[in-house]
């Protein structure tokens, strides 16, 4: 998930640069989104995973 967010990031970077501003804003909003949403998957999982050496 964190490359998908990665991928939408260079893709708003890259419609920025050639002037496409909505579409820059709209990959930028979804990079936001997956990376918040992977925080918060990561966050519940070290909170509720298995611990490996207990």
């Amino acid at each position: 998930m964190l490359r998908w967010a990665f991928f939408f990031l260079v893709i708003a970077l890259v419609a920025a640069l050639f002037g496409f501003g909505g579409i820059a804003g709209a990959a930028a909003g979804i990079a936001q989104f997956l990376f918040v949403l992977f925080l918060i998957l990561f966050i519940a999982a070290l909170l509720f995973g298995r611990r490996i050496l207990s």
